[in-house]
């Protein structure tokens, strides 16, 4: 009775097996995605998947620094934003790591929209700022 209501759950939705080539791999990541999820969280299966099946070269784990394109769509890389069901019935994907410099330039803009308390330094910092101080007075 449990199975029964699980697929009856599932009816509406639409899954896909999807197909994701990495640069410099041996050959594609094939895994199942709902129709409606994001492609940063399809990055992000990818990448667990890739490290779970122990490939070369090692990518790291964080999905920001990783584009996915999908060659049949154009060659701009998809926005995070949009669902993997949006790509007009594509299957096959790439994923690329981002250029060094454009990650420098992301993480530059979100440590920017960090608040900071204080000079943002560490408590070590404000430790050896203050005995310095003292001294020269």
């Amino acid at each position: 009775m449990l199975l029964s209501k699980q697929k009856k759950s599932q009816k509406g939705k639409k899954r896909l097996l999807i197909s994701v080539n990495v640069i410099g791999s041996s050959g594609p990541i094939r895994f199942l995605v709902n129709e409606e999820q994001l492609v940063a969280a399809v990055i992000d299966m990818a990448l667990k998947s890739y490290s779970r099946e122990g490939r070369l070269p090692v990518l790291g784990s964080d999905f920001n620094d990783f584009f996915l394109y999908c060659p049949v769509v154009g060659s701009d890389a998809l926005s995070p934003w949009e669902t993997i069901g949006s790509q007009q019935g594509a299957r096959n994907f790439m994923l690329c790591k981002k250029p060094q410099q454009e990650r420098e330039a992301d993480n530059a803009r979100a440590n920017s929209t960090i608040p900071r308390r204080g000079s943002g330094g560490s408590w070590k910092s404000w430790i050896i700022n203050k005995s310095l101080l003292l001294k020269i007075h």
